[in-house]
This record gives C-alpha cells, structure tokens and sequence, in this order.
C-alpha cells in the first residue's frame, strides 16, 4: 500500500499556552519532510511540510502563530508590570503629594502582584529622581500598557483605566493633568473616546 509520511524533527522548544490543555506546557516546534511510502518504505520526497508546534502534554499540533500568545504566567507579569505603570503615572500627574494618593496607589500595586510595595517605598522613588514631585511617567505607561493591551478584552481594559482613576480620585476629583493621564492610559489600551468618556464621567 503506498501512502505520504512525515518525517518530523524538533527544531525548538520552550513553554507556550497550549489551548488544548487550556494552561502552560512544554513545546515542541517541528519541521518536516513529507515522503511517498511504498508498504511503509519512503520512495520519493514529497517536500517540506509545514511548521508545527507540538504539546508535549496532550500530542496535539497547533500553527506557529499559537507561539505569539502569551503564558499564563507571562501574562501575569504583563499585568503587574501595567498596573505598577499606570499608579506610578497617575501618582505623578498629581505629585505625589497627597498621603491618600500614595495609599491608593500602593493598594493597587499590592493587588496586582507586588506585595513589598510600601509607602515609603514610593517616597524613595520620589527622592531617587531628585524632584520635590514625581516626574510624569507617559513613555512608560505607553509601553508597559501597550504591550499588554493586544490580549485584553474590552472589559478587561476599561478596568485598568478605571484603577488609574482611582488613584487620582483618591485625594479628591481629578486634576487637569491626571485627567491628561488618564487620557494617555486610554489611548494605550487601544480604548474608543466614547468608551472613555462613559467610564470617566465627571471624575
């Protein structure tokens, strides 16, 4: 009986998010060559077959592209490294000043994963910079929120710009530049001005 076989061969391997199994696992990204088998013998090459990554969990194939999707434990850490910008970036646009802010801020920080942040801890940023105020953080909540937003639901992304506002609304309504904050936030996270608009309201 003659019939096509693959001859795979593992090219690289590594962690990814397997949707089979529905978490992290181990991969295997395979290449191959397709073959023409005579009762089980390779006859004649067939040529190369396409990429596949391999679960080594549950054997099932996926496309390469499924390598793009983050862990979960990589997503995590996008969230965490998100949060901290955006408190930290909301914290400045008002200065730092107010002791219910830096309450407010380090809650949300704590929340998101990093335990150790304390009060303190922000003032010794505050001091690390050599300003009376925190400076404004715009570049580095563009790439900490941007590099997170592709994998984020609507929802999910007007939850993070509403922590921003809490942080802002901590020590009363927001100022002009936590507002100019907030704005760069949603514009970040890829959010309509209408949905923005809703979400902040007359904070």
């Amino acid at each position: 009986m003659a019939g096509v076989r693959t001859a795979w061969r593992i090219a690289d391997d590594g962690d990814f998010f397997c949707a089979g199994c529905g978490g992290d696992r181990c991969y295997r990204l395979l290449t191959g060559r397709r073959r023409l088998t005579v009762l089980g013998l390779p006859v004649l090459p067939r040529g190369a077959a396409e990429p596949v990554v391999e679960c080594v969990s549950c054997r099932g194939h996926f496309p390469p592209d499924s390598l793009g999707q983050p862990t979960t434990t990589r997503l995590a850490g996008l969230l965490r490294d998100a949060v901290y910008a955006i408190a930290l970036a909301m914290l400045g646009a008002g200065g730092g000043e107010e002791a219910a802010a830096r309450r407010a801020a380090v809650a949300v920080i704590r929340d998101a994963g990093y335990p150790e942040c304390t009060e303190d801890g922000l003032l010794t940023l505050r001091a690390a910079t050599g300003r009376r105020r925190l400076p404004p953080l715009d570049h580095e909540v563009r790439a900490a929120v941007g590099a997170l937003t592709p994998h984020l639901a609507a929802p999910g992304r007007e939850s993070l710009l509403l922590l921003g506002a809490r942080v802002a609304l901590a020590d009363g309504p927001c100022t002009d530049a936590e507002r100019q904050t907030l704005s760069t936030i949603a514009e970040a996270l890829s959010l309509p001005v209408a949905a923005t608009e809703r979400l902040l309201g007359s904070r």
